[in-house]
């Protein structure tokens, strides 16, 4: 995968679009995992406009305790 935001930005899911790693997945990935939380692109719809990027609130996104 390429990791630079002008080939992954078309597919970029996130609508946190201030964000300064949006399309640059390798770099969102690290910083999310440096925090212990989850990338935007692995939410549904609605759990990812909630911009809670927690591992729980990815478990209860996917009716998962």
């Amino acid at each position: 995968m390429e990791c630079g935001a002008t080939t992954n930005i078309k597919n970029c899911t996130c609508t946190y679009t201030s964000c300064s790693r949006r399309g640059q997945c390798c770099a969102c990935v690290m910083y999310h995992r440096k925090s212990g939380e989850i990338p935007g692109c692995f939410f549904t719809k609605e759990g990812e406009a909630t911009y809670d990027r927690s591992i729980a609130a990815f478990c209860r996104d996917r009716g998962r305790k």
